[in-house]
């Protein structure tokens, strides 16, 4: 299974890099041996390069450039793009956030976050992040973390709010979010929080880039019974990989095999799904039942 536990994940940039670099050697035909020596550079350097362990800089690129023999000035731009883009990634909003996100182990799945193009996701007990009223993210951390002080819970509704606005624009990503009946039913004590939370969903949902789908008690039991998961789409040629948390740590999944499982649970699931339009009806029905 080809799995990370607790890591930070390489950004697209870098994975993409790493790929071209690693292609482009080998069709010049040298060895890392050979190319370390020629250009001077330790040669477990550039297999953490090539592998996306590492970054690197527009120097030591251009010279790996030189000794590969690639003189179109339009390939090499393209690389030295990739370079530049994976250094301005690490400009992160949420670096003045660090000790709490680092706390809370979050810093991983940002990094993928913000490069992705699609999500998909399964949520079973709550509403997804990237939907979530600040209310209900308060109450959702306070319950979940009681080991965070206020500061430290105000400071994780401010990150996941600051998340959201990944949705908007023209380039948005799409989400394609499955919320169990289960999310909704769990709040019902509480209509002060839930019905601005329903509402949210209703003032997101129009948005071409988002797809919402209401899972029903009555589909019984289904393959999501495992609980929560996130795929993860990316520019290609980057693959898709899921991201699983659970209380301990968060893992993430990049293996075909993997990836493609966890795909055919969500496409069951939202195969088992209330339509959207037929989602939309049914939260504007539970608002009025509040």
């Amino acid at each position: 299974m080809a799995w990370k536990r607790n890591a930070v994940p390489k950004s697209i940039y870098r994975r993409q890099l790493a790929t071209r670099l690693s292609e482009l050697r080998a069709e010049s035909g040298k060895t890392m041996s050979e190319v370390a020596e020629i250009i001077e550079v330790n040669q477990g350097t550039l297999s953490r390069i090539e592998s996306g362990d590492r970054g690197t800089t527009p120097v030591l690129v251009k010279a790996m450039l030189d000794c590969y023999g690639v003189t179109d000035p339009a390939v090499r731009e393209d690389i030295l793009d990739l370079v530049r883009a994976d250094q301005a990634q690490k400009q992160k909003w949420w670096r003045k956030y660090s000790a709490v996100i680092n706390t809370t182990q979050y810093g991983g799945y940002l990094e993928l976050e913000a490069g992705a193009t699609s999500f998909h996701s399964y949520e079973p007990q709550l509403f997804p992040g990237l939907l979530q009223t600040d209310d209900y993210a308060r109450q959702v951390i306070t319950a979940m973390r009681m080991d965070l002080d206020a500061k430290q819970i105000e400071d994780l509704v401010t990150v996941r709010k600051n998340r959201q606005k990944i949705l908007e624009g023209e380039n948005a990503p799409k989400l394609w979010a499955v919320i169990d009946e289960a999310a909704i039913r769990r709040m019902a004590d509480s209509p002060e929080i839930l019905i601005p939370q329903l509402e949210r969903l209703l003032e997101v949902e129009p948005r071409t880039n988002i797809t919402l789908q209401l899972l029903p008690f009555k589909a019984g039991f289904h393959p999501g019974l495992y609980g929560s998961f996130m795929l993860m789409g990316f520019p290609e040629p980057n693959p898709e990989l899921v991201w699983v948390e659970n209380l301990t740590n968060s893992v993430y999944f990049d293996g075909p095999q993997d990836v493609g499982r966890y795909t055919e649970v969500f496409d069951h699931l939202r195969a088992a799904a209330l339509g959207p339009l037929e989602t939309r009806s049914r939260i504007k029905n539970m608002i009025k039942e509040l």
